[in-house]
């Protein structure tokens, strides 16, 4: 028999290397209906030493790989451990981590998230999950997105559920299968611009809104084929550094522009890939916060409510579902859909570490 209230900590570090979420979550599941609640939350910004090095990392060597897995598993067991003790939180179920993506090449059978190891138990005293995406793409499957089992159990009153993180990632259900899918990059790409301008991001859009769309920029964004894909799809960083900032850095224009042209893009996108242009739209990630490109949204979805939640849902909705999704796998349940993966069947993804 199962356990009806479950207590974990979800903990996640995204593509747009804000920082790694974590949040004290306390679950409880009474007829089958899942409730939640986000107790505790943080996000621990990275040293400006990790922040260059995660940069860089897709083109690491095996070996520095493996190196860098091993010294990013002993930080990630610290910050769990910090955020415990800060906190005083105990009696835990598990700590549910995703860890952080390096490579991500499902087509080739490849998916790399650093910070899994075994040691993360023995580093953050905690029975662990994690690593839920491998075991996906060896069935066949993307790896990517896993947040939409969540969505369906969580925020079913919604018709989609859009999150704008480093890239942006949508979940609906249609014929009764949830479809799932990312849809552009987002924050790796403003982020990177916002850089060069010596900030760590575009406040509310401010930048791109005063800069000038460039429609024969726009144009070419638009053409490239991962766009012309059917679902399921996913993208990872490769992306950004091989095809989208060479295609943005051919055209000799100011970096408002670039930005300004971008963010329509990411909206124009956004509104391509949603079947029925009516409902409920749910808004998380950073992405939220940019005022700039939610109006850029809302004027390609008039019929469309944009919906933009509580601030600890809003930013910490990552690291729930990733919790549910370790809670769902000690239960030996699904929490991974083959609808949205392309995986040969649905299945109960991660790895269990004891200490």
């Amino acid at each position: 028999m199962f356990k009806e209230s479950y207590t974990v900590i979800g903990v996640m570090s995204g593509t747009s290397l804000d920082g790694i979420d974590l949040a004290h979550i306390h679950f409880t599941i009474k007829a089958g209906k899942w409730k939640y609640e986000i107790l505790e939350s943080e996000t621990v910004s990275y040293s400006d030493n990790w922040l260059n090095t995660l940069k860089v990392a897709v083109d690491f060597s095996n070996e520095e790989l493996i190196n860098l897995n091993e010294d990013y598993t002993k930080l990630l067991g610290k910050v769990i451990s910090n955020f415990i003790q800060k906190y005083q939180i105990s009696n835990l179920d598990a700590v549910c981590s995703h860890g952080h993506t390096i490579i991500h090449q499902p087509q080739n059978g490849i998916t790399l998230q650093i910070g899994n190891l075994p040691e993360i138990a023995k580093y953050s005293n905690q029975k662990v999950v994690c690593n839920f995406r491998v075991q996906d793409v060896q069935l066949g499957g993307q790896g990517a997105p896993l947040v939409p089992i969540g969505d369906r159990i969580l925020f079913s009153e919604y018709d989609y559920c859009l999150n704008l993180g480093g890239f942006s990632n949508v979940s609906f259900e249609q014929n009764k299968n949830r479809i799932a899918f990312d849809i552009s990059p987002v924050n790796t790409v403003l982020n990177f611009y916002a850089n060069k301008l010596g900030l760590k991001y575009d406040d509310k859009g401010k930048i791109a809104r005063s800069g000038k769309l460039n429609s024969d920029l726009l144009k070419e964004l638009n053409a490239l084929d991962y766009y012309k894909k059917t679902f399921p799809k996913s993208l990872g960083f490769e992306f950004v550094k091989e095809i989208v900032l060479p295609l943005i850095e051919k055209y000799p224009i100011s970096i408002e522009d670039k930005m300004h042209t971008f963010t329509e893009h990411i909206s124009l996108q956004t509104s391509l890939s949603l079947p029925n242009k009516t409902g409920k739209l749910l808004v998380t990630g950073g992405g939220a916060y940019n005022d700039f490109l939610i109006e850029r949204m809302q004027f390609h979805l008039p019929q469309l409510e944009i919906i933009i939640p509580d601030n600890k849902t809003l930013e910490f909705k990552e690291a729930l579902i990733f919790a549910l999704l370790g809670v769902l796998k000690l239960r030996n349940e699904i929490n991974v859909l083959s609808s949205v993966t392309g995986a040969k069947n649905d299945h109960s993804s991660g790895f269990v570490f004891n200490i």
